[in-house]
């Protein structure tokens, strides 16, 4: 390869580096999107992605407002008006302030979001507050 080449194919190998990094933020889902899409607002969002072995992964959001609950099950109600029972086993995690880690500590009319992989049972309950009459 002549010099001219070599000189040549490492300018425009350089130009294109300099130009993945400058551009790379751009490339991105900006946050705000994000927050729009996943925020308050949302009622629900299937999101499937690849794991670090390659295999795809199903993750299922909901939010709603608990109709019935128990220690072993979830129903909640959608703000479309879908109605979702989950199963609740002893390593389902309840977040939120002052309702510890007890499901039994759910109760009708507080607001939830629970995560969970496609049909399997709820993994994560985050509780949002009362629903206000």
């Amino acid at each position: 390869m002549s010099r001219r080449r070599f000189m040549a194919l490492a300018v425009a190998l350089v130009t294109l580096n300099v130009f993945f990094w400058a551009a790379q933020g751009s490339f991105a889902i900006p946050r705000a999107v994000i927050g729009d899409l996943l925020g308050k607002r949302m009622i629900r969002a299937e999101i499937v992605r690849l794991t670090p072995t390659g295999v795809p992964e199903d993750i299922q959001v909901d939010r709603g407002v608990i109709t019935s609950s128990s220690t072993t099950s979830l129903t909640i109600q959608e703000a479309d008006g879908r109605v979702v029972t989950y199963t609740v086993t002893p390593t389902t995690r309840i977040l939120g302030a002052g309702h510890g880690r007890n499901a039994a500590r759910l109760r009708t009319g507080l607001r939830v979001l629970v995560v969970r992989h496609a049909n399997g049972p709820a993994e994560t309950v985050q509780l949002e507050g009362r629903v206000k009459k």
